[in-house]
């Protein structure tokens, strides 16, 4: 599968890799966040519930 990906804009150095999860029945849910794959940057766009957040701090899940 060949993809292309748009450069991040905030750093400029990395590319913003998409990310997919499954919804509450299990639905697939195809590019829910998109994340610069540049370690420095840690630029985000997410989608939940229907609302976007932009540059949210990255961490851990406890589940």
């Amino acid at each position: 599968m060949s993809e292309n990906f748009t450069g991040c804009l905030k750093c400029e150095k990395g590319i913003l890799l998409p990310l997919s999860d499954y919804g509450r029945d299990g639905a697939p849910i195809m590019y829910k966040a998109w994340v610069c794959n540049n370690p420095e940057c840690g630029f985000n766009i997410r989608i939940d519930n229907g609302e976007i957040s932009i540059g949210r701090e990255l961490g851990t899940s406890n589940k």
